[in-house]
């Protein structure tokens, strides 16, 4: 998690919100990571866990990851959750919950669906307070901008 977190903080330095994800072997090799791109790309599905999967199947030279692990430092939204579980993504471990746009276990609790077919393990916390103090001071600190900007015109 210590790396997602750092990938994290460099999507916050590119002004993107601060999620990393990292994808690690069955024996412990880091085979991918990736922070938010969504911005820089122009690409609403750019979210760090998806380019991490997707640099993760070049990588092994398959869309199947099976007995591989996603590190990410946010609940991962249902778009995020359903590629997971597409990719056969062994376990899960995420930072901070998302209560408004998580698809694992909020929202549509997608693992939870009879229609999934593959359900990672799934162990929500981990690093929960710097992950959650990284998002928290990344959008107060945009809307002191948005407000500041806002007060200039």
């Amino acid at each position: 998690m210590v790396q997602a977190l750092e990938q994290a903080n460099a999507a916050a330095a590119r002004d993107e919100v601060p999620v990393g994800a990292v994808i690690v072997s069955a024996d412990g090799v880091v085979v991918a990571e990736a922070g938010n791109q969504v911005l820089e790309d122009k690409d609403p599905t750019a979210h760090a866990e998806m380019l991490a999967i997707r640099r993760a199947a070049q990588q092994l030279g398959s869309e199947r990851l099976i007995d591989c692990d996603l590190y990410v430092t946010l609940e991962p939204c249902p778009m995020c959750a359903q590629a997971i579980s597409f990719a056969r993504i062994r376990r899960l471990y995420y930072g901070a919950a998302d209560p408004k746009g998580g698809g694992v276990d909020n929202g549509p609790a997608l693992y939870n669906q009879p229609s999934c077919h593959h359900r990672p393990e799934v162990y929500g916390g981990i690093q929960e307070s710097k992950a959650s103090k990284l998002l928290k001071d990344f959008f107060e600190a945009r809307r002191i901008q948005e407000n500041q900007i806002m007060q200039n015109d």
